[in-house]
């Protein structure tokens, strides 16, 4: 829900800020000296940051161990990155769960709870993670430049920041987690034996019989399986939501004037 909450959100203020409605809000709400913005924005600041959603964890250790001993804890946790894992995670329940309800095909999914001892290759992460998370990274971070550029609000940078603190953490959470937990991951002759894999691995054409690991074009196969034993609802919520790319382009293309004015959507 978190997720789905951030893309209707991110989409219907930037759909504003391009259609020029958030604009006009704005300045007639400075016309008539009403200024609530920065005030709404601040006092929602530390729910964004996630401070709130950690109390209940915080009453229970300091009920049972005292609350000096939770707030360390809750330092401790902090610094090694438990936030990002719990918001990686996110993305992975929100895919496949999504995926499900769209299209059925529910099954067990390995999420990986072993201790990690050993370096995945970039090619196995890319497979794990780029659907469910390195493509919708992109995508937020993209309506995210776009917001900044095209906004209204933009230009305070004290109130874009307040508002999309917790979409960038998301974005660079759903982006750079598969590295930062990976043993050895920033280790120079690592770097370079997971790209010589991942050139051919990406450069092996498909086929019976090749696995997914072992050729992008099986694996594109494979990830796009789903889609040929969907019922037509799943065929036509998948349709309603690639919408979604269609307007953000034609409002990128009505804002900058690039079709000589003209407005229609032909």
């Amino acid at each position: 829900m978190v997720v789905i909450i951030v893309y209707a959100f991110l989409y219907g203020r930037l759909y504003m800020s391009l259609s020029g409605l958030e604009n006009s809000l704005v300045k007639r709400a400075h016309a008539r000296g009403d200024d609530p913005l920065k005030a709404a924005l601040a006092s929602q600041s530390l729910v964004q940051i996630g401070l709130l959603m950690t109390l209940p964890m915080v009453m229970e250790i300091g009920l049972e161990r005292g609350f000096r001993t939770a707030l360390s804890d809750i330092i401790i946790m902090q610094l090694q990155l438990c936030a990002v894992f719990f918001t990686f995670s996110l993305g992975t329940k929100t895919h496949y769960f999504g995926r499900t309800v769209l299209h059925g095909g529910a099954k067990y999914r390995a999420t990986g709870r072993g201790f990690v001892v050993r370096h995945e290759k970039f090619a196995e992460n890319y497979r794990l993670y780029s659907r469910s998370h390195f493509v919708k990274g992109l995508e937020l971070m993209m309506l995210l430049i776009a917001y900044e550029i095209y906004g209204f609000v933009s230009s305070d940078t004290t109130a874009y920041m307040l508002m999309t603190f917790s979409m960038w953490f998301l974005v660079a959470s759903w982006l750079f987690s598969p590295f930062l937990f990976n043993p050895s991951g920033f280790e120079w002759q690592k770097i370079v034996d997971d790209w010589d894999d991942w050139t051919k691995w990406i450069s092996c054409r498909g086929g019976i019989g090749v696995p997914g690991n072992k050729s992008w074009e099986s694996w594109w196969e494979e990830e796009q399986e789903h889609l040929q034993h969907t019922g037509l609802s799943g065929r036509l919520c998948e349709i309603i939501l690639s919408l979604r790319f269609f307007l953000f382009q034609y409002g990128i293309v009505y804002h900058l004037r690039i079709s000589n004015n003209n407005k229609s959507i032909i």
